[in-house]
C-alpha cells in the first residue's frame, strides 16, 4: 500500500478521531522509524512516551515471540505466569504491595478512582466520593477520566461530566486545602503535568500534599503513566520527592509498545476490592505481561537505563537552553526532568512540528505553544545535536519572517 492510497483509505474507513500527518510509518529500529516513502525519521515522540527501549527492542521482540508460541490469552479466571511475574517486579521495586492490569491509562485511572471510593466509603464514610485533581491535567479519554482531567477542551461537547472532581491550580498547596470538603475522598496529580505542559511541581509540593492527605485521611493518587517506567531519571517520579502515594497508575512505557495498563496499590488500599468489583478481558494478557516483565528487568540491568535518561536529560535541556539563549523572541522557557521535556515558545507549536517532520525530525507540541520531546531512554547525544540543529534552522526561518 502507497502512502497515498493509505491516506485515502485512513478517510474512508477509520473515525476522525486524531488529525493524522501525511506519512506511512511503515518500519522502526532503536531511535528511527522508516515511512513508506523510503523517509528516515528521528523520533523524539517515541508513541507519546511509549517506547522507552526504543523501536522493537531485540529483547521485547524475543519476549513477545517466545510468549506467542506458547499462549496468547486465556481469562483472568485462571493464573497466568507472566502476569504473576510481572506483579512481583512492580511490587518489589515500588511502594506497592498490590498490582492490577488494565490495557491502558485511562483504565487505569478508571481502576485508580473506583477502588479509591471504594476504599473511602467502606473505611472513612459513605459520603467520601470527591477527588481534587488539577488545572491543565490529563487523566485519559473515559467519561470518568475526562471529569477528573483539568482541560476544558478535552470536555466540550460531552458534558455534563461525571459528578464529584473539583480542580485547583497545580503547584499551590493552599488551594487544595480551600478545595477539601467532608466529601473529599482523595487527591489525583500528575508528578509532572505532561499533556498539559510539562509542568514541573517545585520541590516541597508533593511532599506538602503527601502530609496534607495525612492529616485529613484523604487517599494520595499518582497517576504515572507518563512519568513511570524511568521517564524522569528514576523508576518512578514519586521517588525524586521522597514520598509514596497510596494508589500509583501506570501504561505507556510499561509495554514497551505494546498496550497494557496498571494500577498499584497499598495493602491496606487494594483490600477494597473484592472477586466481581471490578475487572477487564484483556489486562495482563500474558503476550503484554512478557514484554513489561522484559522492559522492566532491562531498566533495572546495572541502571544503565535510568544514568543515561538523567544524563542525556541534562544534555537535551542544555541544548535547548542554548536555543532559548540565541533565539530570545522565540524561546520563553524550557523545562522538565529526565527525557520528559517541554520547550515553551512564543509560536503556535503545529507549523512548527511539520517544519522539523519535513527535516527527517519527529516531535510533539502540546497546549498550543510547548514543543514536547519524550524520545526512546536510549537516545544519543548525536541524537540530541541532530534535533538541537533542525530547531536552529527551524528558529533562523522564523526570524527573517
Amino acid at each position: 500500500m502507497d502512502t497515498k492510497r493509505a491516506i485515502e483509505d485512513a478517510s474512508t474507513y477509520l473515525m476522525n478521531t486524531y488529525n493524522r500527518y501525511p506519512i506511512l510509518l511503515r518500519k522502526g529500529r532503536g531511535m528511527k522509524v522508516w515511512s513508506a516513502d523510503g523517509n528516515e525519521y528521528l523520533d523524539f515522540v517515541g508513541g507519546i512516551a511509549v517506547n522507552v527501549l526504543g523501536h522493537c527492542h531485540p529483547k521485547v521482540v524475543v519476549a513477545i515471540q517466545k510468549q506467542a508460541q506458547r499462549l496468547l490469552h486465556v481469562s483472568n479466571f485462571y493464573h497466568i505466569e507472566p502476569q504473576i511475574e510481572l506483579a512481583k517486579l512492580l511490587v518489589e521495586h515500588s511502594f506497592a504491595d498490590k498490582v492490577f492490569f488494565c490495557n491502558s491509562g485511562a483504565e487505569a485511572n478508571e481502576a485508580g478512582i473506583k477502588l479509591a471510593r471504594k476504599y473511602a466509603k467502606e473505611a472513612l464514610g459513605p459520603d467520601k466520593f470527591e477527588f481534587i485533581s488539577a488545572q491543565n491535567s490529563f487523566h485519559g479519554r473515559t467519561l470518568a477520566t475526562l471529569s477528573a482531567g483539568g482541560q476544558e477542551k478535552f470536555q466540550k461537547g460531552f458534558e455534563p461530566m461525571m459528578p464529584g472532581f473539583r480542580h485547583v491550580p497545580f503547584n499551590d498547596i493552599s488551594q487544595i486545602e480551600k478545595a477539601i470538603t467532608p466529601k473529599t475522598c482523595g487527591v489525583l496529580l500528575e508528578p509532572i503535568q505532561g499533556e498539559g505542559g510539562v509542568n514541573v511541581p517545585h520541590p516541597e509540593y508533593l511532599s506538602q500534599v503527601r502530609q496534607l492527605c495525612n492529616e485529613r485521611k484523604l487517599l494520595f493518587i499518582l497517576d504515572e503513566v507518563q512519568t513511570g517506567m524511568g521517564r524522569t531519571g528514576k523508576l518512578f517520579a514519586y521517588e525524586h520527592y521522597g514520598i509514596t502515594p497510596d494508589i500509583m497508575t501506570l501504561a505507556k512505557g510499561l509495554g514497551g509498545g505494546v498496550p497494557i495498563g496498571a494500577m498499584l496499590a497499598s495493602k491496606e488500599v487494594s483490600g477494597a476490592f473484592k472477586p466481581a468489583l471490578h475487572g477487564t478481558t484483556f489486562g495482563g494478557n500474558p503476550l503484554v505481561c512478557a514484554a513489561g516483565i522484559t522492559v522492566l528487568n532491562t531498566i533495572l540491568e546495572d541502571g544503565f537505563i535510568l544514568e543515561q535518561c538523567v544524563r542525556m536529560g541534562e544534555y537535551l535541556i542544555e541544548k535547548l537552553n542554548s536555543l532559548k539563549k540565541d533565539f530570545p523572541s522565540i524561546v520563553v522557557d524550557v523545562r522538565g526532568k529526565g527525557l520528559l521535556v517541554g520547550m515553551e515558545i512564543t509560536k503556535e507549536g503545529g507549523p512548527i512540528v511539520n517544519t522539523c517532520m519535513q527535516r527527517g525530525v519527529l516531535i510533539n507540541f502540546t497546549a498550543g505553544n510547548i514543543l514536547r520531546f519524550m524520545p526512546p531512554l536510549i537516545v544519543q547525544k548525536k541524537d540530541i545535536d541532530q534535533l538541537a540543529n533542525v530547531l536552529e534552522e527551524v528558529f533562523h526561518s522564523l526570524q527573517r519572517e
